[in-house]
């Protein structure tokens, strides 16, 4: 399978918790097509082409943190499954939060995947390594 660039977009404000992302993702050999975006703003102006630089072709995968600098991961995740461009990108939030109202309203809204990140280092890389390759590899797009 020919993987194009910018299949994963990565939306994550911790640095490390992107190195770590990263890392899993390079184990399964998916690193090198991820386009990370650090706060909530530029996610939304990459998505919704609202800045300079959006996305050309849709990206195969959202990986998507929910607590953001500017726009939080809930307000992204609404605007893209309302969005006639963005509504079937699949988006899997990667996030410490564990809070049941979160994740209701992340499955309210359309989300895919609602991953908590785990604390131990094997197991963050195992829950990025599965997420990536169900997503990139094992499901059909539309």
């Amino acid at each position: 399978m020919t993987i194009e660039a910018r299949d994963i977009v990565l939306v994550e404000d911790s640095d490390e918790d992107a190195e770590l992302t990263m890392r899993a993702l390079k184990r399964q050999k998916l690193a090198h097509n991820v386009r990370r975006l650090s706060d909530g703003q530029e996610a939304v102006d990459y998505l919704f082409n609202e800045g300079d630089g959006g996305w050309k072709a849709a990206p195969r995968m959202v990986l998507l943190d929910l607590k953001l600098p500017m726009v939080n991961g809930l307000e992204i995740l609404r605007r893209m499954k309302g969005g006639e461009r963005t509504h079937d990108i699949p988006v899997v939030i990667l996030t410490s939060s564990k809070e049941e109202r979160d994740l209701e309203e992340a499955y309210r809204l359309g989300v895919n995947s609602y991953i908590v990140k785990p604390v131990e280092f094997e197991k963050f890389m195992h829950a990025v390594e599965s997420a990536g390759l169900y997503w990139m590899l094992i499901n059909q797009p539309r």
